[in-house]
């Protein structure tokens, strides 16, 4: 699913015009990433959560030049799904 079929699929169930529609859904993403870009934790209940993970240093190979590279920590994006909304994809076969 894209972000419009999302929107065209909110603004049928709700009434709302798309424009709107459109409008917040681009408002949510915005929150999420700046939030999350300033190392806060977003959740929403029965959905899950975003947050960052903290990734290790480690030695890495570039295998065409055959040399280690050190790659040092850094921060990730991710999404921790709460089990209300695992359940049913879980059951999908």
């Amino acid at each position: 699913m894209t972000k419009a079929e999302l929107v065209n699929e909110i603004a049928m169930s709700t009434g709302y015009d798309k424009a709107t529609v459109g409008i917040v859904v681009e408002s949510f993403m915005d929150s999420v990433i700046k939030h999350v870009s300033a190392d806060d934790t977003v959740y929403l209940r029965g959905f899950g959560c975003f947050g960052t993970k903290t990734r290790a240093a480690k030695v890495a190979r570039n295998i065409s030049k055959n040399i280690s590279v050190a790659v040092p920590s850094h921060k990730v994006p991710f999404f921790k799904a709460y089990p209300e909304f695992e359940q049913p994809v879980r059951k999908l076969k």
